[in-house]
């Protein structure tokens, strides 16, 4: 094995430069013996003679000088304390390689049609992985969870049994191997939600999208989450923004995980989680004492249009709604939110549009940024 060999205080500096130019071979394990390091490199005997080695040999000194860890005294009285490297043979051990998916764990076990029948994509929320798998797999479920298991390095492994459905919407889930245990804590960009996943519903693929929103908020405002669930929307909020932010949710389970996820997290904002149909909140609690938002989600994409009309009637003046819906493009959207507001008086203003993410084949989990305005 091709290897540069270095003094171990200039290692950890060599192994960045190489890495920087992509010379270092992976599939050998870097080694040290008798206070030097050995650093596999991807080149041929042949090339050895082309090689950059003094080029190489120059920048490490200089990068080890600039963080002081030769002395940079000596080399300005021409005492250069220089570090030398040289190109040797080395025998280095192989690393072993992982598999980089669950298909990769299964080659060999499954034939390659069954393999590309196999959803390659899953969700990871904590310690529980959720597979799809295709009905003409279902006889090699246990093999599969098996390979989830040792792929994933997680706890537990459930399959989907049903989609989303119901007011609650949660879906059925079965175990497959792994602790017999739906409940986890996920962490997502700096907040811990805790959730049983056979009692709310929760996606991990909305994490960049939840983000987004929560940076587009100004410390002050006034905020409604018509379904908050377990609340991943007002806790990212309300981490670094001095926000309140009212949660709705049917589902008592997710209005209780919100509770504990509220005292789980340091948050600067404040959250209040209510329990009940946004319609009847929202005359109760809203319209009653007339209040109105600043800002409102509505992440319930596949009947969200049917209260539009309502978190219009709620939204300031100048202030923005975050509309969800299952959509092949932005049109149906644009032209629901805009005639509703029309015959409230109200002009619209899309600020973004963007596909969160794919829900089937043509259609698009989407959402329209929109700033209405009397």
């Amino acid at each position: 094995m091709i290897a540069i060999k270095v003094p171990l205080v200039g290692i950890n500096e060599l192994k960045k430069i190489l890495m920087e130019k992509g010379i270092i071979n992976r599939n050998y394990r870097i080694s040290s013996e008798n206070s030097y390091g050995y650093i596999p490199i991807n080149i041929k005997k042949e090339e050895i003679a082309n090689f950059p080695l003094e080029n190489i040999e120059n920048e490490l000194n200089k990068k080890l000088i600039s963080n002081k860890i030769i002395d940079p005294e000596k080399n300005k009285n021409n005492q250069a304390e220089k570090i030398a490297i040289e190109i040797i043979e080395k025998d280095l051990e192989k690393l072993k390689k992982s598999p980089k998916s669950i298909s990769e764990h299964l080659k060999g076990k499954l034939n390659k049609e069954e393999i590309e029948d196999l959803t390659k994509s899953f969700d990871i929320i904590g310690d529980v992985v959720i597979l799809e798998i295709p009905e003409n797999l279902k006889k090699h479920t246990a093999l599969i969870g098996k390979a989830a298991l040792n792929f994933t390095k997680r706890k537990a492994i459930f399959m989907k049994k049903s989609a989303v459905k119901g007011i609650t919407r949660t879906r059925e889930i079965k175990h497959i191997t792994g602790l017999n245990n739906s409940k986890t804590i996920h962490k997502e960009h700096g907040v811990r939600l805790k959730l049983d996943l056979k009692e709310v519903y929760f996606s991990p693929r909305l994490a960049t999208e939840r983000l987004r929103v929560a940076n587009q908020v100004d410390d002050g405002e006034v905020i409604l989450d018509m379904f908050s669930g377990i609340g991943p929307f007002p806790m990212l909020i309300a981490k670094d923004k001095i926000a309140k932010i009212f949660a709705v949710d049917i589902n008592p389970s997710a209005i209780e995980y919100m509770k504990e996820n509220i005292n789980l997290n340091k948050l600067k904002g404040e959250i209040i989680p209510i329990l009940g149909d946004i319609n009847e909140v929202a005359i109760e609690c809203f319209e009653k004492k007339g209040l109105k938002f600043d800002r409102i989600i509505m992440n319930l994409p596949g009947t969200s249009h049917e209260y539009l009309d309502l978190a219009i009637s709620l939204i300031k003046d100048n202030g923005v709604i975050h509309y969800y819906e299952f959509s092949s493009d932005f049109n149906q959207a644009s032209k629901r939110i805009e005639k509703i507001a029309n015959e409230k008086g109200m002009k619209i203003e899309v600020l973004a549009s963007r596909k969160v993410k794919s829900s089937s084949p043509g259609m698009w989990h989407i959402v329209l940024d929109v700033k209405l305005n009397k």
